[in-house]
């Protein structure tokens, strides 16, 4: 009978999914917006034989083997792959929109890629690239969609290789192979014991009971013939009579190289493992001719490349790309995770990619009010991808909050209201699982609000009210002070400036807010005076511009003092403005010493020279800024640390540090003490006293000079 064209078994891909996740992290902190190619590495298996149960003695189902990547396939190849599996170099193109990849120049990446092959067979007379592939991809990093298509160049032999129709390809295990079963054992050994993997390899046949395995770049044409060499090479294909596509691309290479050869022996290895019998092994073996026989074979043009093929059909049998959807097997917290990372570093893709990411999500937050502003806070925190959010505050949900208030609901007012720490808390949980929630209900002492000495039960609870903020203060890296009272930040203020941790201050009036960062402690070695028209460092804090001390504002008030009575879009603007000072500030390398920028001499003029002194990557880092609404307007304000303030001067912070509790209960319970201890009292005797004289002057003076 006439030869028959040998026909080869396509190549299947197999994406792990853990691929695609690895293609995501590169393309949002990596590639970012380009598509440049990037190397990987594959590698594809033998083709199995399973044993059919339902189909009796001797039925057997084949499995291809397929070219797999996985997330390893980004870093170094597999030094020493399982024997059985062959390594396969890449290259991956991943495009930035859909439009893009389907207008991709797919027949000018396929030649590139094919070109590359026969460079590397003519050049090195390696064959390291044989098994090259390409995949292009698109990401949907939304939808977590993958749009790829991969193609294996592989030459197109003219004329073709047939082979023996009566003949056919042949298992080893036939007494016809010419191979024993200890001569297959030999070749199994070899191959698992190469210090480097052999996708295609030489067996050489040297006595009756001796066989050598050796490198493909090692055959000789006068020596290395059909009958006493096979040319081998690790088979993906299950089929019986077609070899996987890797044996194209083998075929090439040895015509090139050797245009004379005209008939070759060919053994498909697809054993894994040692077969148990003589009967066992999966390998087949086949000779194979170039042409016809009814024409002579001319000389092959080794100076063009001959045409290739190799884009792999979809699922539908075409030429077309497939599909990975991993939404449905992706765990819907990670899912929620990856979408708020995903909107942060699209930031740094064309703005800011400078933008330091970890150190945001690495914050630690203190929000001491889960009211409006708090509830706002909490909600813009998680827009930066901040994963600690601790919520403290003593009230309970009352039916005039969920309007004003977007982290409760209807159903949080009824049986008296839930904690408003633990709700708000919980809702978060909800809009992000991922996130780290935690609510406390703590009730925060004040000065002005005295501590009785009995029953000895409150003076208890209240030092450990104190001891839980000092610890929660201790924990965190930022504290925002949201509270309705002026007296109820004092605590926080003195403990968060003695512990080193940024402090923001956000609160509101009708139609005004103010936001404000305390400045951080001196450092001894760099206390002194500043310049005028410099940044400044020796920052204030709330309490800085005051000349008494914080005290009882809660009692006898009105219905309207009682409520927080602000134009509904005020709580919002002051939250957000706190939030995005607190990332402007920890962008900058000096975190919470970061300098206030100066000011202009034009109070609407901010401009600033990005890399300036009191400025980030975001921009400005103010001290205060106070808003006015009914102007639409922002006012950037610098205040100076006060010697003599009773929140952040230094005399008020080594009384705490060195007496603790009893300092701040002393400060509780007697409304002059704070005055006492920072010298307020004797401005304020100095002051009178100042006064009592202009007067008596005044009175002194003889006629009228005004």
């Amino acid at each position: 009978m006439a030869p028959t064209i040998v026909q080869f078994a396509p190549l299947p891909s197999q994406t792990h999914p853990s691929f695609w996740h690895k293609l995501t992290e590169l393309k949002l902190d990596v590639l970012k917006l380009s598509d440049a190619e990037v190397e990987i590495n594959g590698t594809y298996g033998v083709g199995r034989l399973i044993k059919d149960r339902e189909g009796g003695p001797g039925a057997y189902v084949g499995v291809t083997g397929s070219l797999s990547v996985e997330e390893e396939s980004f870093g170094q190849a597999h030094a020493n792959p399982a024997i059985g599996n062959a390594p396969a170099k890449g290259t991956v193109k991943n495009y930035n929109t859909i439009e893009e990849f389907k207008a991709a120049d797919k027949t000018k990446l396929f030649n590139e890629a094919a070109d590359k092959i026969w460079t590397s067979v003519q050049t090195t007379r390696s064959t390291s690239l044989l098994n090259s592939f390409l995949l292009i991809t698109f990401a949907d990093l939304k939808k977590y969609k993958y749009f790829y298509w991969f193609a294996f160049p592989a030459f197109v032999s003219t004329p073709a290789w047939h082979i023996d129709d009566t003949a056919g390809w042949i298992g080893v295990s036939s007494p016809n192979s010419g191979y024993t079963h200890d001569q297959l054992t030999s070749i199994y050994d070899q191959l698992s014991k190469s210090p480097k993997p052999l996708s295609y390899f030489l067996v050489r046949s040297l006595s009756s009971d001796s066989i050598q395995v050796v490198p493909v770049e090692e055959f000789n044409a006068t020596t290395d013939t059909p009958t006493s060499t096979s040319i081998g090479f690790i088979d993906p294909s299950a089929q019986a009579q077609n070899p996987g596509w890797p044996l194209r691309n083998l075929l090439a290479y040895l015509r090139v190289l050797h245009p004379s050869l005209t008939s070759l022996k060919i053994l498909c290895w697809r054993d894994a493992e040692v077969a148990r019998s003589a009967d066992d092994w999966k390998s087949r073996v086949g000779t194979l001719t170039l042409g016809d026989g009814t024409s002579p074979v001319e000389p092959m043009d080794t100076t063009t490349r001959p045409n290739a093929v190799g884009w792999e059909k979809n699922v539908q049998g075409k030429l077309g790309p497939r599909l990975a959807d991993l939404a449905p097997m992706m765990d819907p917290v990670r899912l929620a995770n990856q979408a708020v990372d995903l909107n942060l570093k699209l930031m740094r893709w064309r703005i800011l990619p400078s933008l330091d990411l970890d150190k945001i999500a690495a914050t630690k937050c203190l929000l001491l009010g889960a009211g409006t502003l708090g509830c706002y806070v909490a909600r813009c925190l998680m827009g930066w991808g901040i994963r600690t959010i601790t919520l403290v505050d003593s009230g309970r949900v009352s039916f005039s909050n969920p309007v004003r208030q977007p982290l409760f609901n209807f159903t949080d007012c009824l049986n008296g209201g839930r904690p408003k720490a633990e709700c708000a808390a919980e809702r978060l949980k909800e809009v992000w699982p991922g996130i780290n929630a935690t609510g406390i209900t703590l009730s925060i002492p004040m000065p002005g609000h005295p501590i009785p000495s009995s029953p000895a039960s409150i003076l208890e609870k209240t030092k450990k009210e104190v001891e839980t903020l000092e610890r929660l203060i201790e924990e965190h890296d930022v504290v925002y002070l949201l509270m309705d009272s002026r007296e109820s930040r004092w605590l926080p203020t003195v403990i968060g400036r003695a512990k080193g941790k940024l402090i923001l201050n956000a609160a509101l009036g009708f139609d005004t807010f103010l936001v404000m960062r305390h400045g951080a402690r001196p450092e001894e070695d760099k206390s002194g005076e500043e310049s005028l028209n410099g940044p400044k460092r020796n920052l204030g804090c709330y309490y800085c511009n005051d000349i008494v001390a914080p005290a009882d504002s809660l009692t006898d008030r009105t219905l309207d003092q009682m409520c927080t009575v602000t134009r509904p879009g005020i709580a919002s603007m002051a939250a957000s403005t706190a939030v995005e000072l607190m990332i402007s500030v920890i962008q900058h390398p000096e975190g919470v010493r970061a300098p206030a920028p100066r000011l202009p001499s034009n109070s609407n003029d901010y401009h600033y020279n990005e890399g300036e002194e009191g400025t980030s990557v975001l921009g400005l880092i103010p001290h205060q800024l106070r808003g006015y609404l009914a102007q639409f307007r922002n006012l950037h304000i610098v205040g100076a640390a006060y010697d003599k303030c009773t929140g952040c001067s230094e005399t008020v912070l080594k009384a705490y540090e060195k007496d603790g509790f009893d300092f701040m209960l002393k400060a509780f319970n007697d409304p002059k003490y704070l005055e006492q201890v920072t010298g307020l009292d004797k401005l304020f005797e100095e002051g009178e006293k100042a006064l009592d004289d202009l007067e008596w002057a005044e009175g002194e003076e003889d006629g009228d000079d005004f």
